[in-house]
């Protein structure tokens, strides 16, 4: 009866204690983001870590020796030490947020904020791991057989960890290169990416995988090692701003000039160009067609792609309208041959332009060159 009474004055003193902190925590969350998310996220853990130290020192100082005694408050040293553990976890994850508040991702020059983002949400996941498995060790190192055991363990730990870096060694390789993708800038989360000739964004960054939203909305699921060790094109690396090109064959009689200006034109009403590069070239000239690529320039990856397909759609669509006679066409010659007309006689003496090793003082000696069946000359 008096543990059971020690338990409740303590519990009830603990509850009020932590519902006065709590109270005066919101009322200066009514002007900071960082006191209100405190007050919201780390309550229930330091409630449960006020009560339960409450419960057991008064069991351990107040209240006499009983049946069980020495379990009861084993069991509350081990609870005690989880909510220390999960208050902690929810300090950092306070802390981690607040970081983030401070920096938009969704701006147009977010380099910064998404290189910040990707570095927390890796410290995150490092640190809730690091607290989960040290927190298993101290509650543990609580039992005596365990702590006895521990010199044994020691004893053999060159074996354990051979054999433990051998099991996990792909494991261990995608945790590093997790690490390293996070601090190295290679890669950030919402980065726009081309992978395995895939299109799309990072969605997600974990200690072992990458997670890239394809542009049609499926998930292409990598190991993180994979950013490591093959290359990838990363087009938001050090800004959004990308350049692309759009591609038209036409008939030699095509006027470029005129196809310039209306490309001139079609950038220029348009939303999508940034007003950086408009250039439309001739690349290629043969086949009987000419290719023009139109090079053109965006704030971003999506633009880009739009503005791409609207300059290749009203160039087709102006040669169509303006110009039919320079759509890409093929000739054919439809007269019969004539008979093979016959060689004319070649004089002695005279230049053969048709041969280059062969007729003639110059290409004699040329054939003797290469042909090793002469004295090179002196």
């Amino acid at each position: 009866m008096t543990a059971l009474l020690a338990v409740v004055v303590a519990a009830g003193a603990a509850l009020v204690l932590v519902e006065a902190i709590h109270l005066l925590v919101q009322r200066l969350g009514r002007r900071s983001v960082l006191w209100a998310d405190l007050a919201r996220t780390a309550h229930n853990p330091f409630r449960a870590l006020v009560v339960l130290y409450g419960v057991r020192l008064a069991l351990q100082i107040g209240v006499e020796d009983f049946g069980g005694r020495r379990i009861v408050l084993h069991l509350l040293l081990l609870a005690l030490i989880a909510a220390a553990a999960w208050l902690i976890a929810a300090l950092l994850l306070v802390v981690e947020d607040f970081a983030l508040t401070r920096w938009r991702t969704d701006v147009p020059d977010n380099l910064r904020a998404r290189r910040l983002k990707t570095q927390v949400v890796m410290l995150r996941r490092v640190t809730v791991a690091a607290i989960v498995v040290l927190t298993a060790g101290v509650m543990l190192m609580t039992f005596p057989g365990v702590r006895a055991l521990g010199a044994s363990v020691v004893a053999s730990a060159g074996v354990i960890s051979v054999v433990a870096a051998l099991a996990a060694q792909s494991t261990l390789g995608n945790v590093f290169a997790g690490l390293q993708l996070a601090f190295s800038d290679a890669v950030r989360v919402d980065d726009v990416v081309v992978v395995e000739n895939e299109w799309g964004r990072i969605e997600e960054l974990t200690l072992t995988y990458v997670a890239v939203q394809i542009w049609d909305d499926r998930r292409l699921i990598l190991p993180t090692s994979y950013f490591t060790t093959k290359p990838f094109q990363n087009w938001t690396r050090t800004g959004s701003a990308v350049l692309g090109t759009a591609e038209v064959d036409v008939d030699w009689s095509a006027p470029v000039e005129d196809l310039r200006v209306e490309l001139r034109r079609v950038v220029g009403l348009s939303a999508l160009w940034d007003g950086r590069v408009c250039v439309l070239q001739v690349t290629d000239a043969t086949g009987g067609m000419i290719r023009l690529r139109a090079l053109v320039s965006a704030a971003d990856a999506g633009a880009l792609w739009d503005l791409r397909c609207l300059v290749r759609e009203r160039l087709v669509s102006w040669v169509w309208e303006n110009r039919p006679g320079s759509l890409p066409r093929l000739r054919a010659d439809t007269d019969p041959p004539g008979p093979p007309a016959a060689a004319p006689a070649v004089a002695d003496g005279a230049k053969h332009d048709d041969q280059v090793f062969a007729g003639g003082t110059d290409g004699d000696q040329r054939g003797a060159a290469f042909g090793g069946g002469a004295d090179e000359p002196r």
